[in-house]
């Protein structure tokens, strides 16, 4: 193994900062949490059903909650949910059993995070909610601020944070593996849901369906358009679309648009594939780099329409220097096929998979190939890979069968010991300050509007967005030529949910 003065002092500086502690420290592992703890579910259907599922295994199910009553009512058949109280509103659920629960869960579309896990926090909760934590940059502030304040314990979804494999590699990244770090790549094959807001068969509303089916569909439009709004109708018996707005501007429901998945999609409500999936592929980098409050960003994109998310986008953000690294710069691809320049892997003689994290440092580089930092390998330049490891500890998370699961129960852990930092992506230390970073990536896909028919890589980039992380402000905003800028950082919700008190 390759050791010397610099990379000893390294990892001595990691376990200094928190990152890496004694691996016994937690005294309440010897017994399981309390599973007499209250639990609340917001939002039960996709990932909500396995959020809900893993939380009740820790705890008791007071109440659930889902603007979807088949989903509702599916969900309170099961065996763990048979004396939950059945709610569609989230308020509402929260208001009556403050006294009983103890943990809230948030597994809702982008856009209803914050609202609902301000809320429960606020009654001094502790949460689980789902990633990206927010929808916008001030919502995220504001939730590791509020966290801060109540000293309750947060956990953001991110089930890559609980693995083994990720853990290490931050240690080895930060004691210097692979020296000091340079640069980091990040591609994804997300969107896997539509995303392309110049489709000319896309419909928003009804009227825009008459239309199409009159012009496409000849001697079957009537049927069609029947059968639409039939299923219009039906839709609504189900789905309380009101409550499913929650916090965004009204616009009209069309079956299969935005609910129950597509919305990752649109503007209003998700964060496209930057959003979806930057938090797994950040894990690592992140944790590793500082990658925190960057200095300027910009992006190039294939072009949207300000309601839809573009079809594809090339992000570059700039760090400023600090005391363990200098300058770094962070390149986000996403769209399948869309990768860094092909010479970034020759150097190191390696294959890139259809998405993955790269993370160059002065003396090689680590590869993750996959979404969650289960599979890191490290290279010298021309391919040699490197087997010596730095000796660090390294706090792992207690395996309860599978990542998820375990993830949940570190919030379990963190609420018995009242040691939010048990919760390794809680909202102070990790969740709020990554999801920022994140979102600030949307906001200069927001500024890279134009359409773009080419390959993307040739389009020019958009406009350049300069940041005082400090403040939350965009410091060129006058030479910002692109409206609603501000909207991105902050949003405005509607009356009946609460944002700031």
């Amino acid at each position: 193994m390759r050791t010397n003065r610099r990379r000893f002092l390294q990892a001595a500086t990691v376990a200094s900062v928190g990152y890496l502690v004694s691996a016994g420290n937690a005294q309440e592992e010897s017994n399981s949490p309390n599973e007499q703890l209250g639990v609340a579910c917001i939002g039960i259907g996709g990932k909500g059903s396995g959020d809900a599922d893993h939380a009740v295994k820790y705890g008791k199910a007071i109440a659930i909650c889902d603007v979807d009553k088949g989903r509702l009512d599916g969900k309170g058949n099961g065996d763990a949910y048979k004396n939950a109280k059945k709610y569609v509103d989230f308020r509402e659920m929260l208001n009556k059993h403050e006294k009983e629960i103890d943990v809230v869960t948030i597994s809702t579309p982008d856009h209803m995070h914050a609202a609902a896990t301000l809320m429960a926090m606020r009654m001094g909760k502790h949460v689980y909610t789902q990633k990206p934590l927010t929808r916008t940059i001030y919502e995220a502030r504001l939730l590791a601020k509020v966290a801060k304040e109540k000293g309750i314990c947060s956990q953001m979804g991110n089930q890559g944070t609980s693995l083994d494999s990720s853990r290490n590699a931050i240690a080895q990244l930060r004691g210097g593996l692979i020296g000091k770090l340079k640069e980091v790549y990040i591609w994804s094959n997300r969107p896997v849901w539509p995303q392309n807001p110049f489709d000319p068969n896309r419909t928003l509303t009804i009227d825009d369906y008459v239309k199409y089916a009159n012009e496409k569909a000849g001697e079957n439009a009537e049927k069609m358009i029947n059968e639409k709004k039939n299923a219009i109708e039906n839709g609504l018996k189900v789905l309380d679309w009101k409550l499913w707005l929650g916090t965004a501007k009204d616009r009209p429901y069309m079956p299969g648009l935005y609910h129950s998945f597509n919305w990752r999609g649109w503007w209003d409500f998700g964060s496209g594939a930057l959003g979806d999936m930057a938090c797994h592929h950040f894990t690592i980098p992140f944790a590793a780099c500082d990658l925190k409050d960057p200095t300027w960003v910009r992006a190039k994109s294939s072009g949207h329409d300000f309601n839809m998310y573009p079809a594809s986008s090339i992000i570059d953000f700039e760090f400023p220097a600090n005391e363990n690294r200098g300058v770094l710069k962070f390149h986000w691809y996403d769209r399948r096929g869309n990768q860094p320049p092909r010479e970034v892997f020759e150097k190191y003689k390696i294959q890139p998979g259809g998405s993955g994290t790269l993370i160059i440092g002065e003396e090689g580089a680590a590869l993750d190939v996959g979404d969650y930092g289960q599979n890191v390998t490290y290279y010298r330049e021309g391919g040699e890979k490197i087997e010596d490891r730095v000796k660090v500890d390294v706090v792992y998370a207690e395996n309860k069968g599978d990542f998820d699961l375990n993830q949940m129960y570190e919030l379990f852990r963190a609420i018995k010991a009242k040691n939010p930092k048990i919760a390794v992506s809680n909202f102070v230390d990790r969740a709020g300050p990554m999801t920022e970073t994140i979102l600030l990536g949307n906001l200069a896909v927001w500024a890279a509007s134009k359409r773009f028919d080419g390959d993307i890589k040739e389009t020019e980039w958009g406009e350049k967005i300069e940041w005082d992380a400090k403040n939350l402000k965009v410091t060129n905003i006058k030479d910002i030529k692109t409206p609603g800028v501000e909207g991105l950082i902050k949003p405005v919700y509607e009356p009946g949910y609460v944002l700031d008190v």
